[in-house]
């Protein structure tokens, strides 16, 4: 009964034409890996290139003449600094200075757009939505309409070149233009979740199956895979990139989960402001850190960590990398516990297995464009 109540993206039916194998994931059912397998579809994407269906992602526009002002207040990144053309990380946290999300806000010449975990849409949007009346904005929930293709690998480029007249070059890092993909209107952005240097492509939902067809296509020579949930997870963790559910929570800060760097508390009221200050002024407590592993094992999310002898933690992600050979993951530890260097353990099979606090990205040979 509940897999009868999952949405499907517009690009489903391509998914299993290719004999995906389709999960349950944020409440879509999505592919989590083709016939090439996690391992193949991960190397293409280190290698040539990889293709992958986001759509499950939500989008928010957000208009008004105080769009910056409610876009501020709701989120923890300074939006003040954001151009034109550009994306910013940020994160949602409640009054109590809790990550309700992590986000990316699109500036645009007119509007604001919010792309949210799939997961969190129904969650987020209520959230966003109880400010609005307060700075007099208009919200539109965008993610029916809107499908998100995420172009990744070092030869992303040179294969969407073939079916665009945009100039690719001049679309920097965590950057954007309007344009066109093989005819079809088209939000090409320069963002990613891989450590590759890649596209991610807004296009209106009805023309998202042909324009799959025509990259794969196009792409076919290069080495171009369709990729799934499952190497889109072995990717980012070698990267070192939090996952929402997994590595950050309703039960952590942004400070707690290392995002002090996109929590702005010097930029104006914003909501859990005032939280925020009081735990830095108090001192954070525990850290997410990354970590790999000094023997051979398989560093799974929930496993037990250990420090000084103590059992202090589970991995909230882990994996073994396919590019490294060794196991790679994240934890919260205690914070004199996170500093790069520091021995700890994880419990695998009722066995400390040594480790070693590292910063990420572990994967340092990535293509992405900063």
């Amino acid at each position: 009964m509940a897999e009868a109540t999952l949405h499907r993206t517009p690009l489903y039916a391509e998914h299993v034409a290719l004999n995906a194998k389709i999960v349950p994931f944020a409440g879509y059912e999505m592919p989590v890996q083709y016939p090439a397998g996690i391992t193949a579809e991960h190397q293409a994407v280190r290698t040539a290139a990889g293709l992958f269906d986001v759509s499950h992602m939500g989008e928010f526009e957000v208009r008004g003449e105080r769009a910056l002002e409610f876009v501020q207040y709701v989120t923890t990144n300074d939006a003040s600094k954001i151009e034109v053309g550009q994306a910013q990380y940020s994160t949602f946290c409640n009054e109590e200075g809790k990550l309700l999300d992590d986000l990316l806000v699109y500036r645009f010449p007119g509007h604001y757009m919010l792309v949210v975990n799939g997961s969190n849409r129904e969650k987020d949007w209520a959230w966003v939505s109880r400010f609005a009346e307060q700075f007099g904005v208009e919200l539109r929930d965008r993610t029916d309409d809107i499908a998100l293709m995420a172009l990744q690998g070092p030869r992303a480029q040179e294969i969407l070149a073939r079916l665009t007249s945009d100039d690719l070059d001049s679309i920097r890092y965590y950057r954007f233009a309007e344009g066109t993909v093989d005819g079809v209107p088209a939000i090409i952005s320069r963002t990613g979740y891989t450590g590759e240097d890649g596209f991610e492509l807004y296009v209106e939902a009805g023309h998202a199956a042909r324009l799959w067809r025509r990259l794969l296509e196009a792409g076919a020579e290069d080495g171009l895979l369709p990729a799934g949930l499952g190497c889109r997870d072995s990717l980012r963790l070698e990267m070192g990139y939090a996952l929402y559910g997994n590595d950050l929570d309703e039960d952590r800060t942004p400070l707690e989960a290392g995002l002090a760097w996109v929590t702005k508390l010097d930029k104006g009221d914003f909501v859990g402001r005032d939280a925020l200050r009081r735990q830095k002024e108090e001192g954070v407590r525990v850290r997410l850190a990354g970590f790999k592993l000094r023997e051979r094992g398989f560093p799974r999310h929930g496993y037990p960590v250990e420090f000084a002898g103590e059992r202090t933690g589970e991995v909230t992600s882990g994996t073994m990398s396919p590019t490294l050979g060794y196991g790679v993951g994240l934890a919260y530890v205690p914070v004199e516990a996170a500093k790069p260097g520091t021995e700890i353990g994880i419990v695998i099979r009722d066995k400390a297995v040594p480790a070693e606090v590292v910063r990420p990205p572990f994967h340092t040979g990535g293509t992405v464009r900063s």
